[in-house]
């Protein structure tokens, strides 16, 4: 049987009770730094920091938190490692419209088949991130403990990468404030009036905002039509729900899916450091599979409008 190992970078926000079930062994790190002088790895768990902890940091405006991608180095030796045994390799990155991620493990790549020619790496741009990069890193996985060859694990990404839609709401708009997307004065009223932000990801995989309701309970019942209408045969899907700091928010909206939808199985998951920083705190979200997201969003528009009324 052909060996080959998928390896996706951090932004895929896969726990670890995620990782053991699917048999994702490894994933490439990549780093954060607070200007407080703190650097260190980000990782898909909460070491050395608490989820409490990390968020806590972000909500407050006087800390400054930036993140950079694993380098061409990283990328070369964890790619030498799994060469050197013989395995191809399945590289799976961050949408190469939001970070060089993708850029980096390519000319990796490239470095290690001059030393190795008769390797086998195949970078994939996953124009997704987070939850929606997740999915396909979930949906990878499985085909491979299927007997899928490292050419149809690849050929299924690249078919389906930009069919992985996301919805939820999001309800801290101070952070979204502090980021420059929106106003403070409006940041406020926002928040004042329960408004919650929701989107879905556009075709390189940055979330365009939908709509927006009043009061979570609406917007996770919105979130479970929204899904209801745009997934494709959700019955037999893998769905992956996952927060930033919302896990109460979270289970809630896992038991609606369960309820109304019925998925074949729903994965739960944090945000963790990597997008963690550039997300935010109060965002709860599910990632499924559905048509190909139209040119602007404007389907999806559409539905989310009948859906909302407004």
């Amino acid at each position: 049987m052909e060996k080959y190992v998928i390896l996706a970078d951090i932004t895929c926000d896969l726990s670890e009770e995620i990782r053991k079930e699917i048999g994702m062994d490894d994933y490439v790190k990549g780093h954060i730094h607070f200007d407080d002088g703190r650097d260190f790895l980000t990782k898909l768990e909460w070491d050395p920091m608490s989820k409490q902890d990390f968020y806590a940091a972000l909500s407050n405006k006087k800390v400054k938190v930036t993140t950079a991608p694993p380098n061409i180095e990283e990328y070369c030796e964890i790619f030498e490692k799994y060469v050197k045994d013989g395995y191809g390799i399945i590289s799976i990155a961050l949408s190469s419209k939001i970070s060089s991620t993708f850029e980096f493990s390519q000319k990796a790549a490239n470095r290690v088949l001059e030393a190795y020619p008769d390797a086998k790496i195949a970078c994939v741009d996953s124009f997704r991130m987070s939850g929606a990069f997740g999915l396909l890193v979930i949906y990878a996985h499985i085909l491979k403990n299927e007997g899928k060859s490292l050419e149809e694990v690849v050929a299924w990404l690249e078919e389906n990468k930009r069919k992985v839609h996301q919805m939820g709401p999001i309800d801290d708009l101070f952070f979204i404030a502090r980021r420059g997307r929106i106003s403070m004065g409006k940041a406020i009223m926002g928040s004042f009036a329960g408004v919650k932000p929701m989107g879905d990801c556009n075709a390189d995989g940055y979330t365009t905002v939908l709509t927006k309701v009043k009061g979570m309970n609406k917007a996770l019942d919105t979130t479970v039509r929204y899904v209801a209408e745009t997934a494709t045969d959700i019955k037999n899907q893998y769905v992956l729900v996952i927060s930033s700091n919302r896990d109460a928010y979270a289970e809630t909206l896992k038991q609606k899916l369960e309820a109304e939808l019925a998925p074949k199985k729903i994965f739960m998951t944090d945000v963790f450091c990597g997008c963690g920083a550039n997300i935010g705190p109060g965002m709860v979200g599910v990632y499924y599979l559905g048509e190909p997201i139209s040119e602007d969003l404007s389907v999806e528009k559409e539905i989310i409008t009948r859906i909302t009324g407004k």
